[in-house]
């Protein structure tokens, strides 16, 4: 790895001074010369059967775009070269884009012919490049499966011809996620890397026999503490034991920054935070860029987004945020965790009955029922034509999970399970946003209780945002179809996108660099396996 990375440096460092102008001369390899035959019919061969590459040149009749003898030329392979050398800081694999392989074999082009089979090896490591940077490198739906997300394909041949252009570096910045967070990601692993080059956040904090540190205490653990905060940038310097007015607002600071309670005390989660170091640290950011990747495509100018690690729901528009609430997302759990994927929103149901998932009734219900058949009794029992069932006509008991013929429905109610309105965008899991009776749920610091769906803690409001745009008065419009307490479909005017994602290193709209816990545990096996693909989490 040492090797490879000085390789990698040396490169990066013979691109900025130019040295290549010296090491790719205009009479050298990939200078064009004489023998245009040679060169043709090295490069039509080196592209056979890549669709991409023939449509490419062929439309340009096969015309070079990396060599030549012009200073051109040389400055598009240096640019090449160079984002090659840097697709590590983006969480690439060194060996995939291997930037010293491609200059030794471009180097080593030393007849017309071979500098035809060159040329397409720069287009094509430029195709891998660009697509890897556009969406990502990980198909997310082989690592997990309740990611549904199709990365996005980079327009091979709009890229080439955009490479081929006056502006090569512009070409390259475009493909990037044109989403905000992408940049701040970037601008959170450099700090990451100058964090560490000044000697890292420093010693793990104690807390001592008593588990906690909290206002008052004082002592070698609440210098710990202090010193760590000092060196994440949630505390100003300072020489105290103490732990003062100033550690308990540095801690709150922290505790906010990861999502945390805010109650000021570092405890088993907050302390479990506080001492992950900068290298997990950047793990976290490298999954995020990739996840970046994977959703590189048009979100919606006004569109909803759901981090299922924040627990929150946010309308966002035209960048800006126009709406949030807490939310609650599924348990933890294999039948229970909430997917994630886009779709649109279409419609919201108000005073809606609950069509218990059958997982549900055969899981929970049903053996509840063999002991008493007259539990739950607030959920009708309903047969194939969807009529109501005697439940004291029914032997429970003679029935398995595989064998019960009846389903179950909850009328609509204030202690309906989803309340009272649901928000729809249907999708394979029946997955979707509603109410919820269970409020108290809300102040849990952990909110991941669901059987897949998202309960929203202000589900009123949130409806009178998603109708403002069709009606001038949304609060009594949904009053209207509230008061009648049937259950009524409300289709909406603007359908929004709606995004399911799942990100544990996050940007602020102020550009901050926040965390949160991994709660499904996705985010590692991502790392897996990135890692596996050859990614290093790499601070310099």
């Amino acid at each position: 790895m040492a090797n490879s990375d000085f390789s990698r440096r040396a490169v990066l460092r013979a691109l900025s001074a130019g040295a290549l102008a010296g090491v790719l001369p205009a009479g050298g390899a990939l200078a064009l010369g004489l023998d245009q035959a040679g060169f043709r019919q090295g490069l039509i061969e080196a592209v056979a059967g890549d669709q991409v590459l023939q449509a490419f040149y062929g439309a340009r009749d096969y015309a070079a775009m990396w060599a030549g003898p012009d200073g051109v030329a040389l400055a598009r392979r240096n640019v090449l070269l160079a984002a090659m050398a840097d697709a590590p800081h983006h969480g690439l694999p060194d060996a995939a884009f291997d930037a010293p392989a491609l200059l030794a074999r471009v180097q080593a082009a030393s007849t017309p012919y071979a500098q035809g089979v060159a040329e397409a090896a720069l287009s094509r490591a430029a195709l891998d490049l660009g697509q890897a940077l556009h969406g990502g490198f990980v198909t997310p739906s082989r690592v997990i499966g309740l990611i549904k997300r199709q990365p996005p394909q980079l327009d091979g041949a709009g890229f080439l011809n955009a490479l081929a252009g006056p502006a090569p570096a512009q070409a390259l910045r475009d493909v990037l996620p044109a989403a905000a967070d992408y940049a701040g990601l970037m601008r959170g692993r450099a700090q990451l890397a100058q964090a560490q080059a000044a000697g890292g956040w420093g010693g793990d904090v104690t807390v001592g026999p008593a588990g906690k540190l909290q206002r008052g205490d004082t002592g070698a653990a609440v210098i710990s503490l202090r010193d760590r905060l000092i060196r994440q940038g949630f505390m100003s310097p300072s020489l105290t034991d103490t732990f003062d007015a100033d550690v308990l607002a540095g801690v709150q600071a922290f505790q906010a920054a990861h999502g945390l309670a805010t109650d000021g005390v570092v405890g088993a989660g907050t302390l479990a935070e506080l001492n992950t170091d900068i290298p997990t640290r950047l793990q976290q950011v490298l999954v995020a860029m990739e996840r970046a990747r994977w959703a590189n495509v048009p979100l919606g100018a006004r569109h909803i987004w759901v981090n299922l690690t924040d627990y929150h729901t946010v309308i966002r528009n035209n960048g800006a945020e126009e709406f949030r609430t807490r939310s609650v997302i599924g348990a933890v759990g294999r039948d229970r965790e909430t997917p994630e994927f886009s779709d649109v929103m279409r419609f919201m149901v108000v005073n809606p009955s609950w069509n218990v998932p059958r997982s549900i009734v055969v899981g929970e219900y049903l053996p509840q029922m063999q002991r008493n058949p007259y539990a739950v009794n607030h959920i009708d029992l309903l047969d194939g034509a969807g009529r109501v069932v005697d439940r004291g006509a029914v032997n429970f008991n003679a029935y398995s999970a595989s064998t019960f013929p009846f389903a179950m429905r909850e009328p609509p109610s204030r202690g309906n399970a989803l309340g009272l309105v649901k928000f729809m965008f249907p999708n394979q899991w029946n997955i979707y946003l509603h109410d919820t009776p269970s409020k108290s749920l809300f102040d849990r610091e952990t909110r991941a209780f669901s059987h897949g769906c998202i309960r929203l803690a202000d589900p009123f409001d949130f409806a009178y945002q998603l109708l403002a745009p069709q009606t001038s008065d949304p609060r009594g419009l949904f009053r209207r179809y509230l008061d009648t307490g049937r259950e009524t479909r409300v289709d909406l005017a603007e359908p929004l996108p709606v995004h399911l994602d799942y990100r544990t290193a996050i940007v602020t709209d102020a550009g901050a660099l926040q965390f949160r816990r991994d709660i499904y545990g996705r985010d590692a096996a991502i790392w897996r396996a990135m890692a596996q693909g050859g990614v290093a989490a790499r601070l310099v």
